[in-house]
């Protein structure tokens, strides 16, 4: 295995941190739109993020498709730009890594090539393959590339995987962590589970992917009795798409949070509200009311309003707002005037040294 991942990194992803879903910036006419691209890049290193996840289902799985090949050059960007950074804190590059194995291993290799420490698996989209083989897949991926575990709802492409495949999953010693989005209380439990009967429940990083569960996730202690002993888990951090958009105020809530739980949940009723205000939000971006239908197309148009992307366009046609969700996006700007993060964009945007953008 080719592992990028060193000591000083490894304690950084089990410590948590946040971690936004990167876009796709494009242009009008549906190319890649480089600058803004790279742009949003600084943006997520700017605004304190602890790291990356490019090649994902935010930044469109459609960059596959032979006739448009942006997989590879996604990834070199946003490298570049954290390379350019110099930053003195660790980063983590996180690669989507779909597909069939022969596809799965080529993403691998691509993104060693760049530097990058874990590859996202994505188990969707594969409906041939059994969960043994979902775990065969994994066992070769991880012979590239350390492993990043991905339980992505089935509204965005994902499948519902049985507790025995979670309890076999995290026996592969180079699964160092998991993003946990079904997007459902009785499949995290059963991640969560897997996880403290392993024997490596210190060793594996739990990141909430749930976009509706955020806050709550990240302040609960899971407890569970394995072999007489009581094995506590948390999760650290997150792994969001929600996060791709007012990243500036994710940072500050986790710091929130992790001082909230050092201090004896001091303070813990306040950012429980704040948890449905964030949800509240998550509904309008994700298009939650319309089967999550537009919401790429959600995270797209704030950043848009920002001016950070240029438009809200997506390389599948069907990616559109749904009607009424713009102005649901209206609303949650209005209710939660204290959740996002413009001023800070103004203000990077102003300070950028490479902000000649048309």
């Amino acid at each position: 295995m080719k592992n990028n991942l060193d000591t000083k990194l490894l304690n950084h992803l089990l410590a948590g941190s946040i971690i936004p879903a990167h876009p796709l910036a494009l242009t009008t006419n549906l190319l890649l739109d480089e600058k803004r691209q790279r742009r949003l890049s600084r943006y997520y290193i700017a605004a304190g993020a602890g790291g990356v996840a490019v090649g994902v289902h935010t930044t469109q799985f459609e960059i596959r498709k032979p006739e448009i090949n942006l997989l590879e050059d996604v990834l070199k960007i946003t490298s570049d730009e954290i390379e350019k950074a110099q930053l003195s804190r660790p980063f983590l590059r996180i690669a989507g890594i779909c597909g069939p194995t022969g596809q799965a291993l080529k993403e691998a290799e691509i993104a060693v090539k760049y530097g990058y420490h874990l590859g996202l698996v994505s188990m969707g989209g594969l409906p041939g393959y059994s969960e043994y083989d979902l775990l065969e897949r994994t066992r070769e991926i991880a012979k590239i590339i350390p492993v990043f575990g991905f339980y992505l709802q089935p509204a965005a492409g994902g499948r519902v995987l049985s507790y025995n495949f979670w309890k076999e999953f995290v026996k592969i010693p180079e699964v160092l962590a998991i993003k946990v989005a079904p997007f459902n209380r009785y499949q995290t439990i059963g991640v969560v589970r897997a996880v403290c009967n392993s024997g490596r429940a210190n060793e594996i990083a739990l990141y909430t992917g749930n976009d509706d569960h955020i806050v709550e996730d990240l302040l609960t202690t899971y407890k569970f009795t394995v072999n007489g002993t009581t094995v506590e888990k948390k999760f650290v951090g997150g792994l969001l798409g929600h996060w791709a958009v007012w990243t500036q105020k994710a940072v500050d809530l986790l710091a929130e949070i992790k001082q909230c739980v050092a201090n004896n949940y001091v303070g813990a009723e306040n950012l429980l509200t704040k948890g449905i205000e964030i949800t509240d939000t998550n509904a309008a971006f994700f298009d939650a009311h319309n089967g999550f239908k537009g919401c790429i197309s959600g995270i797209h148009e704030v950043l848009f309003r920002q001016g950070l992307l240029g438009g809200i366009w997506t390389l599948n046609a069907d990616d559109q707002l749904s009607p009424g969700q713009s102005e649901e996006i209206d609303r949650v700007y209005a209710m939660y005037p204290d959740q996002n993060d413009d001023w800070f964009v103004r203000n990077f945007k102003e300070s950028d040294s490479e902000n000649q953008i048309d």
